[in-house]
């Protein structure tokens, strides 16, 4: 077996010299003075040699210690009859696509339909702040692996400044990103879904009706009517009667007023 000391000392020949460890374990010394570990084994009838890395220190070498480390877990793949090297490669393709498919990269993709999709400029313009907000924090996270606390505590702080609406708000649009990964099978879930509830709601306000919302104006012009109302249907025009649709009604009408409606601007019957 192998020692440090041992390991220090060996110097580089004019061959490539191989030291083992056992357990198919060598330590190779170049003649341009590297040394490298490797795991020579044999899967399915044949020869088949895993790379480990380079001796020496952490975390940019890999000391004695861990490459029998790592020994040791390829021995466990292979009783579990599983190449030790294939699923180093599996492994190396979902980290590169779990890196690739981002809360950033999927939140850029779901602004990217929106405007495709013909939406105004403002709401455009919303969402892509709030996508900016949400992207400060779980940007560079992969989408699979983000949980509902990681959401909470992107929403958390705008609770406790007072704006809930937009936590609202922010909220939905952290949950339209995760729907598009999950139809994209790029996510789980949604867990936007298990924080119904953990955010204040926002308070309604209601208001009352303004009073001059049906407001009388000098008429100085010709009669107008609301598209609603024909000029020519008997019927007295006031908006309580022409809302009720009687032809006349106790209350007189001066000649020169308009009454102003959202249907439009009309001059009641005197």
């Amino acid at each position: 077996m192998l020692t440090d000391v041992a390991i220090r000392k060996a110097r580089p020949g004019e061959r490539l010299a191989k030291l083992s460890d056992g357990g198919g374990l060598q330590l190779w010394v170049t003649p341009t003075g590297g040394k490298l570990w490797y795991l020579a084994y044999r899967f399915g009838g044949r020869q088949k040699k895993l790379a480990i890395g380079a001796y020496g220190t952490a975390p940019a070498g890999v000391t004695l210690e861990a490459a029998r480390a790592r020994r040791n877990e390829a021995k466990a793949l292979l009783r579990q009859g599983i190449d030790p090297a294939a699923h180093r490669r599996r492994v190396k393709a979902a980290q590169a696509e779990s890196l690739a498919n981002t809360f950033g990269t999927v939140a850029d993709e779901l602004l990217a339909r929106k405007k495709r999709d013909g939406v105004a400029s403002v709401t455009a313009s919303k969402v892509e702040w709030l996508l900016g907000m949400a992207k400060a924090s779980l940007g560079p996270l992969p989408i699979g692996s983000i949980t509902a606390g990681e959401v909470l505590r992107v929403l958390q702080p705008l609770e406790a400044e007072g704006k809930l609406e937009t936590a609202r708000r922010l909220r939905s649009v952290i949950g339209a990103v995760f729907r598009l990964a999950v139809v994209t099978a790029r996510a789980p879930n949604d867990p936007t879904q298990a924080l119904k509830g953990a955010i204040v709601a926002p308070k309604v306000k209601s208001r009352a009706a303004s009073p001059n919302r049906w407001r009388s104006v000098a008429c100085c012009g010709p009669l107008m009517v609301s598209k609603a109302s024909p000029q020519q249907r008997p019927r007295c025009n006031c908006w309580p009667c022409w809302r009720a649709g009687r032809a006349s009604c106790a209350v007189r009408h001066g000649p020169n007023l308009i009454w102003i409606a959202p249907y439009g601007a009309f001059r009641p019957n005197a």
